[in-house]
């Protein structure tokens, strides 16, 4: 695993990446202009002209800014110039902006997606060469997603920090260092009476999806008799209601009672704190990984039961913390999270 990445080396590598990339010598990348005043990079290969942005790390707010202006200058340059913004690994929230501004990309991972009428290369799947095993973004570690969460749970409304503070039950200390990341990473707005409200909730819940692991949660995984993944949901969420076990269900079983999309078969829980063996026992509770169809997670921050509802008498987390969950689930979990985006969160655009 190689470590993290500075923003020069990145620069100095672009040419080289872009080379392997398009099937060249390296000499045949020639730099026509490097660390610039307006973009990082200007270089002529195949005959294309290519503005380049370098991005590190990977953002999904800067990768939209550096997507403007990359384009911005292009234009200006030359006729026929080709935008394109360079990251160490391109996340798939960075993707999707990158194709909706119709700019092409790269990352020193290997993967990119370059479009011109004389080139077509895509290439995708490899793996993140630069993944640190530390702490996701501060923006979205789990006390501060806080803040995130309540704001997309809430995308048409503004808030103060003080509001914003008393919502979340953090201080307004901290909702002030998360406020001034989230702003200066474009994801929020301060109006002019000094509201704060989303910018582009999709933007946002795309940078979170991409540092967000479902994994980083303590799980107990095992099983429990029952002859379908409704009807665990339904067992679990009636037991745990009758021992007053605060709990909320996520991932396919939230999902399937919101949308009554893709049968399932694993059964997800958040539960406030570890479930002791009594409770496990009036479960029915055996615990077995290979053959488990019930996921008990003691969260990492209990941020993850804001805005939690009884759907179909059944505690579910909100269609925001569900559709994060779910891109770690198995079974059909993707098209499960694209459901729940339709008809729960509206804003979102697609794919």
């Amino acid at each position: 695993m190689v470590a993290g990445i500075t923003g020069r080396r990145l620069v100095s590598e672009v040419p080289a990446a872009l080379a392997q990339i398009l099937g060249l010598e390296a000499n045949a990348v020639r730099v026509q202009r490097e660390m610039g005043e307006t973009v990082d990079l200007v270089l002529e290969a195949a005959g294309q002209t290519f503005v380049v942005e370098c991005k590190t790390p990977a953002n999904v707010g800067p990768i939209e800014a550096a997507a403007r202006k990359a384009t911005e200058y292009a234009r200006r340059y030359k006729r026929g110039a080709l935008p394109m913004i360079a990251v160490p690994y391109m996340g798939e929230g960075g993707k999707r902006v990158c194709e909706d501004a119709r700019v092409a990309w790269l990352d020193l991972s290997g993967n990119a997606r370059i479009i011109t009428p004389r080139l077509r290369v895509i290439v995708d799947g490899r793996p993140n060469r630069f993944k640190s095993p530390g702490r996701p973004s501060s923006l979205f570690a789990p006390k501060s997603s806080r803040v995130a969460r309540w704001l997309l749970m809430h995308t048409e409304h503004p808030f103060t920090q003080r509001e914003l503070a008393r919502s979340t039950n953090v201080g307004e200390g901290f909702v002030s260092r998360i406020v001034s990341g989230l702003k200066t990473d474009g994801y929020v707005i301060r109006d002019p009476n000094g509201t704060i409200r989303v910018k582009d909730p999709q933007l946002l819940l795309d940078a979170w999806r991409d540092v967000y692991h479902f994994s980083r949660h303590t799980l107990i995984q095992g099983h429990v008799t029952a002859r379908s993944g409704d009807a665990l949901t339904r067992r679990v969420a009636q037991v745990f209601r009758d021992q007053g076990v605060e709990h909320a269900a996520t991932g396919l079983a939230a999902a399937w009672q919101f949308t009554r999309f893709a049968v399932f078969r694993i059964a997800t829980f958040y539960v406030a704190s570890h479930p002791t063996e009594a409770q496990l026992m009036q479960l029915g509770f055996r615990e077995d990984e290979r053959g488990a169809n019930l996921w008990i997670a003691v969260p990492n921050d209990e941020g993850v039961f804001q805005g939690a509802s009884m759907i179909r008498e059944v505690s579910c987390v909100h269609p925001v913390q569900a559709y994060l969950d779910l891109q770690e689930h198995p079974e059909r979990s993707a098209e499960a999270a694209d459901q729940l985006k339709s008809e729960y969160l509206r804003w979102a655009r697609h794919a």
